[in-house]
């Protein structure tokens, strides 16, 4: 982890930031960290001396039998964000010159280091030559790095503090160096064991245990699947969703892919094993539970994400993608929850930005009327993140002629209408912000659909210029969102071109007539107060 604002720790690329953590109640987090942090005040106190070998002992049975395997790395990766952390607030005290909150804080840092690797060595079976390399040198170093900063204490002179200060800051990078590489070696042994069990072993129990812990281990970053990826778990994965006694493994198998599946190193191992055409056997494979489907289509959505910059190599997907867009299509039909019918309509919203030839395959598979249908089933089409993925799928084939005949057939101009009112209801960011990207994007497809008179005309009746005009006068509207701004405003102009329906004069005015950079920054300043 780099330390904010501390160049010279820059170095430091391990991510044990634990976003989930931080963004828990405060409380909550709290008393996860607690037992951490009397641990290491009592061995300040104590100097790491244990009362008596019987509490010691005792101590050592509740930790084993209260930790897991799983437990434990999750317990590793506590310590070490807090490790971390309190490296970043050294370096900040440091700065400030806080002498004495220093020492405290590296004291601290030697305790914490001092039990991160006892409770680890407890826990795992085996250690390698350079792992015990790596510890000898982080606790050595750790403790120069407290003698250092209680010698600073001891001397008042300005001068010589400032001489010290470059020294202190020279071991902090160096312990900060020592523990990264650490971690990272004690991650890579984990990710190591844990696919040597999915490989080797052949009980089902033992092979849905390592899987689990795999996918727990993914799911703490990027960094974190890029050292799966790179010690080959795309390949073992794979190997388990093609052979048929781990049938009932697969959806954890490909919940596993997916994330491992968010970096780069893990697309490059799946175009290697040609895992496009294992996702599209176990797509088309009837045989299949439903589960297992959709969890192959998050694999797919994850990896035809128009944020991804590393999809370009996919020329495998090309090959099989008619067959998988029509595997996707028949799972959006026969979804039986909302949650399925969300993983099969990203995996395809993502496909038609990946490759233009799929809103042909969606217009022959009559994928528009398929849609439409299931955004009348509440129970299936249930939240913006689900619509937000059907507009996309609509704004996207609406370059296309042949869809605003498809679009009136279905009374998809009405659902477009519904669109344009999207609002959040709980004002989580994540929905706020799904919500603006349905408005924007149904505005979008009806600037694009409007070029037919025929759709332009249903707009006008099911007065969407009213409403587009309330997006672009209201910021509250549209929650203060400039793409949909954008969006309502172009909207607007291809509709008032067919019909002035609805549209006031100083509407047209300061709305149609002008610029749309003009319009743009007439309705934006409606947002500045001056007082």
């Amino acid at each position: 982890m780099a330390f904010k604002g501390e160049d010279h720790l820059d170095f430091l690329s391990f991510p044990v930031q634990r976003m989930h953590l931080i963004q828990v109640d405060s409380v909550q987090r709290w008393m996860e960290d607690l037992k951490l942090m009397t641990d290491c005040e009592c061995m300040c106190i104590l100097q790491s001396k244990p009362i008596s070998i019987e509490k010691d002992e005792q101590n050592e049975l509740i930790l084993s039998s209260q930790y897991s395997t799983c437990d434990n790395l999750q317990l590793l990766l506590k310590r070490a964000w807090i490790i971390s952390t309190e490296l970043t607030r050294i370096a900040q005290k440091l700065e400030k010159n806080r002498w004495q909150r220093v020492h405290s804080m590296t004291v601290r840092v030697n305790c914490h280091v001092h039990s991160m690797i006892n409770e680890y060595s407890t826990s795992t079976r085996s250690s390698s030559e350079e792992m015990h390399q790596l510890e000898k040198l982080l606790i050595d170093k750790c403790s120069e790095f407290t003698a250092f900063t209680e010698r600073c204490l001891q001397t008042e002179d300005e001068e010589i503090l400032k001489s010290m200060k470059s020294c202190v800051n020279e071991t902090l990078t160096t312990v900060a160096q020592y523990f990264g590489q650490l971690i990272e070696l004690v991650l890579t042994q984990e990710a190591q064991n844990l696919l040597r069990q999915i490989e080797l072993s052949g009980s089902l129990y033992v092979t849905e245990s390592a899987i689990s812990s795999l996918f727990s281990l993914a799911q703490e970053g990027a960094h974190l699947c890029r050292i799966i990826a790179k010690e080959g778990g795309v390949v073992v994965l794979f190997k388990i969703c093609r052979q048929d006694c781990f049938r009932c493994l697969y959806p954890q198998t490909l919940r596993t892919l997916a994330s491992i599946c968010c970096v780069e190193e893990g697309m490059h191992q799946l175009e290697k094993v040609d895992g496009i055409l294992c996702l599209a056997d176990i797509l088309t494979d009837t045989s299949h539970s439903e589960a297992t489907h959709a969890e192959a289509a998050a694999v797919i959505a994850q990896i035809t994400s128009p944020h991804l910059t590393f999809t370009q190599h996919l020329s495998s997907f090309l090959e099989n993608m008619e067959e998988i867009v029509t595997a996707l299509v028949k799972l959006c039909q026969e979804a039986s929850s909302g949650e399925v019918f969300l993983l099969a309509s990203a995996a395809l919203a993502n496909i038609t930005f990946f490759d233009t030839m799929a809103c042909e395959i969606l217009l022959q598979l009559n994928a528009m009327k398929i849609l439409l249908a299931a955004c009348s089933d509440k129970h299936i089409v249930d939240t913006p993140y689900s619509r937000d993925q059907v507009v996309t799928i609509l704004a996207n084939m609406s370059v296309l002629d042949q869809c605003a005949s498809e679009i009136i057939q279905g009374n998809g101009v009405q659902l477009l209408m519904e669109m344009l009112f999207e609002k959040s209801s709980s004002g989580n960011p994540a929905e706020a912000a799904a919500c603006e990207r349905v408005q924007q994007k149904s505005a979008v497809t009806l600037a694009r659909l409007s070029r037919d008179p025929e759709v332009a005309e249903a707009a006008v009746k099911l007065s969407c210029i009213p409403r587009l005009i309330k997006l672009c006068r209201s910021p509250t509207e549209r929650n203060n969102s400039d793409s949909v701004l954008v969006a309502c405003l172009a909207a607007l102009r291809r509709l008032a071109v067919m019909s002035s329906d609805g549209l006031e004069d100083s509407d047209f005015q300061q709305l149609v007539k002008p610029r749309l950079v003009d319009s743009f920054l007439l309705c934006t300043n409606m947002e500045e107060s001056f007082v």
